[in-house]
């Protein structure tokens, strides 16, 4: 019998309490820091209160992503019980916490680390598909292999309802703002998971939120070959049941998933592209 393996997972796959309990998936947490205190991602802090610190003090969280020695410490007792470990990390084009894994894991071996090119839950596809694999009797090397094989099937996007906190964080300029701003823009932020996860507009919608959304979930689950039909997302970052409910129901008549998550991101996601965010994330066949 070979060995056993461990899932681990970045806290910013945000797949939500009952998947992550599903598959066993322990997760290392980002850090947030917050004026001249540093918080754990969704342990002592939540995305509500970077939302209040901005409005009430104009206080922008950052960021910081996971080190090697923390993933050194986070894996060892692991491998030294003689498990293996597969670990999902953040897009390597967003963040250095997978650079940081591969060192941990090339000091420590029996680790092994997966670059999800993505973000929030099209990471999270990436690690239920990890999860399903290691029920099946794969080693380390095996899930870590095909999941490689399967990181440009698994798409994310989201509408941003506002640009302020991309423009806070120095993300996009203070014309580019009030023009979207002043021409009720709601711009689609895409993920290129053939370029490691780096992140660039795309359509640009008009109008409402409750116009924007239908259209924005009827062109994404349009635009690729094959859907993979067993699972979709609906990932955002603290948005009304009504605006849910609205995008859930074109996800119903576009497809017929067997299963619809909808799943709130992390403070490190909503840090950056504020409230009212919201995305349907999937996975293709080919």
């Amino acid at each position: 019998m070979g060995k056993k393996v461990i899932l681990t997972a970045d806290s910013t796959c945000d797949l939500g309490e009952d998947l992550k309990e599903r598959y066993q998936v322990h997760y290392y947490p980002y850090h947030i820091i917050l004026g001249e205190k540093q918080y754990t991602d969704s342990v002592d802090i939540v995305p509500d209160d970077l939302y209040a610190a901005w409005r009430e003090r104009r206080l922008l969280p950052k960021t910081a992503a996971i080190g090697a020695g923390e993933y050194y410490q986070f894996f060892k007792p692991w491998v030294d019980e003689g498990y293996e470990v597969v670990h999902l990390n953040l897009g390597s084009a967003l963040s250095s916490a997978h650079q940081n894994c591969v060192a941990a894991a090339s000091e420590l071996g029996h680790v092994y680390p997966v670059d999800s090119c993505n973000l929030s839950t099209g990471t999270g596809l990436l690690v239920i598909q990890a999860g399903e694999r290691i029920r099946a009797g794969m080693s380390g090397a095996e899930v870590q292999r095909e999941l490689q094989a399967l990181v440009q099937r698994s798409h994310a996007s989201f509408i941003l309802d506002t640009l302020e906190f991309m423009h806070a964080g120095g993300r996009c300029s203070s014309i580019v703002a009030l023009g979207a701003n002043l021409l009720h823009l709601k711009p689609c932020i895409q993920v290129d998971n053939k370029n490691h996860g780096a992140m660039s507009v795309g359509k640009k919608y008009r109008g409402a939120l409750e116009k924007v959304l239908p259209q924005y979930t009827a062109d994404v689950l349009g635009a690729y070959g094959e859907l993979d039909l067993d699972h979709v997302f609906i990932t955002h970052s603290g948005i009304s049941q009504e605006r849910i409910d609205l995008v859930a129901k074109e996800v119903k008549k576009l497809a017929s998933f067997k299963e619809i998550h909808v799943t709130r991101a992390s403070c490190t996601i909503s840090a950056h592209c504020g409230p009212n965010t919201l995305g349907v994330l999937f996975m293709t066949r080919a």
